[in-house]
């Protein structure tokens, strides 16, 4: 197949969806340096706070984070090092565990989330009226159930979809 229309909207698309993630990536690594916070340590620890009793087992939060199992047993050791994050068993079966959020972390949250929030405000959400906000959002999350079907992954009583019910690329 020969590609000759190099100003294909979808390409546009991706460009600037790239372009945007780039930006604010940049544009809020200040801050989270200043809390000594990489972005996926914040990511992990926004995640933990965010969910029920602010844990997650941790093949839920490595769903979440589309991080390997490998990868996300780093960064919870990472965490815990920093008493920000500590295991906890799981009762109900030995061979998992959960991941959650002390009180250190939940402090650290509280002191980053209000530079964080700014951030986001100022050159992000600030930026879009509360209709056309409702309405991006809602074409994310759309856009995300098919990419990271697991980004959800634990954060409610609904599980990760299996193989079969994840739609099929075309």
């Amino acid at each position: 197949m020969s590609v000759t229309n190099f100003d294909d909207s979808r390409l546009t698309a991706i460009g600037l969806l790239t372009e945007v993630h780039s930006g604010l990536m940049s544009r809020f690594q200040p801050v989270l340096s200043a809390a000594g916070l990489s972005e996926i340590d914040f990511e992990t620890v926004i995640r933990l706070a965010r969910s029920p009793h602010q844990r997650l087992r941790m093949s839920d939060l490595a769903a979440q984070t589309q991080l390997s199992t490998s990868g996300v047993t780093r960064v919870v050791d990472r965490l815990e090092r920093e008493g920000l994050v500590r295991r906890e068993s799981c009762a109900s079966d030995r061979r998992a565990s959960y991941a959650a959020l002390t009180d250190a972390g939940r402090e650290r949250m509280e002191s980053v989330l209000p530079d964080h929030l700014r951030d986001i405000e100022e050159c992000f959400t600030g930026l879009l009226g509360s209709d056309e906000l409702e309405a991006f959002l809602k074409s994310l999350r759309k856009i995300r159930d098919v990419v990271r079907p697991c980004a959800t992954a634990g954060s409610t009583e609904s599980s990760c979809p299996t193989e079969r019910e994840v739609p099929a690329r075309p």
